[in-house]
């Protein structure tokens, strides 16, 4: 199975913690470049540090606002133009969490412009040196909420809905330029995201985080929560040459909690 990853470049976004580190750290392994892109810099600054380079290759790091389309689409542009990108791993934290009719409607403008605008931005970025190659790998982080709408998460929903649509999409558009467009969808995973998603269950139904906790864990088959290097590899997979003719594919990364087929 070809998994060498060796003179490709990677730009992994929301990479300064979680499944975003997790999938850098992995694509790194296989023998790729990374750039890894969130708001921080120092906190980039010590996962570029961290990364392996079994390769001897080089890692660097883009501070930037996935919120700032303009000011994104141009500094990924230019680091592009120096460092040509193969494959991009799409990767951003999700919305607050609340019902749908109770949501303002910027909440709904924001998370559109965070999650697909954004996204819509960096694949317009990456696809000249991926057309060039004949050769790239675009893999979305979205949800399970996109087979199976989450209860409380209103805005994440619709969002996260619209970005399935889009890559969907993009993978009928681009396959011919030996391009593959894929969505993991993370169940419930240990990083920051769910320690919101606890806080906030707790918040609203006066419950402990330890009960919410054993409450979402009972739904799920494995009977415990995913680690970030457990769907960072299903990520890192979708990039190598062995997943060459997987394309407009939803993976699940759930342990079994989705009901679905």
């Amino acid at each position: 199975m070809d998994l060498d990853l060796t003179g490709r470049h990677a730009l992994v976004c929301g990479a300064s913690d979680g499944i975003g580190r997790a999938a850098a750290h992995e694509l790194a392994l296989l023998g790729a470049s990374i750039t890894v892109l969130a708001r921080r810099a120092d906190a980039l600054a010590r996962v570029c540090d961290a990364l392996p380079a079994p390769s001897g290759q080089r890692h660097r790091l883009l501070a930037l606002d996935m919120d700032a389309t303009d000011a994104l689409g141009a500094a990924v542009g230019a680091h592009i133009a120096a460092h040509p990108v193969q494959i991009l791993v799409n990767n951003t934290g999700g919305p607050a969490g609340g019902p749908a009719h109770a949501a303002q409607e910027t909440a709904f403008v924001d998370a559109f412009r965070r999650h697909l605008l954004a996204g819509q931005c960096l694949v317009q970025a990456v696809l000249p040196a991926m057309r060039a190659a004949r050769w790239g790998r675009i893999v979305n982080v979205v949800s399970t909420s996109v087979r199976e709408p989450i209860a409380g998460l209103g805005v994440s929903n619709t969002v996260r809905g619209a970005v399935a649509g889009w890559a969907k999409t993009l993978s009928r558009e681009l396959a011919g330029d030996g391009i593959t467009v894929n969505n993991v969808l993370p169940g419930y995973t240990r990083t920051g995201r769910i320690d919101q998603i606890v806080a906030e269950r707790s918040a609203r139904t006066g419950q402990t985080a330890d009960a919410v906790i054993a409450a979402m864990q009972a739904t799920v088959p494995a009977g415990r929560f995913a680690e970030p290097a457990e769907t960072a590899a299903a990520i890192a997979f979708l990039c190598t040459p062995a997943a060459g003719y997987i394309n407009g594919v939803s993976l699940p990364v759930d342990g079994g909690r989705m009901a679905s087929i």
